[in-house]
């Protein structure tokens, strides 16, 4: 096996070790899958970005440097959850959440030694010794907003980390008040959600888009 096709989890750990060609072999085992998946998908928001070069490599340096670090043994999985996460940041016009990614990760920073486990889990035992630590939760919860549609993960940075009021949050949106409340609470339903898929090993679950139908009622109000 040469050191390109090295499992996709001896690759993670090798990279959060400091190897950068463990980094290089990840791009090559899965980049063209990813990028191919990508412009299938999403052919025409690239072409819009064209002047920014390769954003969907470049998506995925930034989130394997600044994201949550995290282990998986699963490289079709690995794929699906890199995929969403690049056409989440195609999606959002103003590149948003990049920006305020490498700000967490700056002013915020998670612990090196916390790194999630994104495999299925062997058993579903749960005490009170394997209660979650807070920097462990919100490097979940940052993981899950990966996989948030933009204007959801917006309102809950605005919301959680800005602490914007919800009109400031509506003025934005240019909506009610009433309105990017109710947003607000939606989207912290979906992130749970994504929460709980991820913690359980549930990866295709977790990287399914969400339906944005549900919104099309309180923006009648805007």
């Amino acid at each position: 096996m040469t050191p390109g096709d090295a499992p996709t989890g001896e690759l993670l750990q090798r990279w959060y070790a400091g190897d950068k060609k463990a980094l290089d072999d990840l791009l090559q085992q899965h980049l063209p899958w990813i990028r191919d998946q990508v412009h299938r998908r999403l052919g025409g928001a690239l072409r819009e970005k064209a002047d920014t070069g390769d954003i969907v490599q470049d998506s995925i340096l930034q989130f394997l440097k600044y994201g949550p670090r995290f282990l998986m043994t699963n490289g079709k999985q690995f794929r699906a959850l890199l995929a969403r996460i690049v056409e989440n940041v195609l999606r959002d016009k103003h590149d948003f959440f990049m920006a305020r990614r490498r700000q967490m990760a700056r002013e915020q920073p998670l612990p090196t030694d916390t790194v999630l486990s994104l495999d299925p889990p062997m058993a579903n035992v749960e005490s009170p010794s394997a209660v979650m630590q807070r920097r462990e939760e919100e490097a979940w919860i940052r993981m899950a907003l990966e996989l948030l549609a933009p204007e959801d993960r917006m309102i809950i940075i605005k919301r959680d980390w800005d602490r914007s009021s919800f009109k400031e949050v509506g003025d934005e949106l240019h909506i009610t008040e009433a309105a990017a409340q109710m947003r607000y609470h939606r989207a912290l339903v979906r992130l749970t959600v994504k929460v709980g898929a991820l913690r359980r090993g549930q990866i295709d679950r977790a990287a399914e888009e969400d339906r944005d139908g549900a919104d099309e009622a309180d923006g009648a109000s805007s």
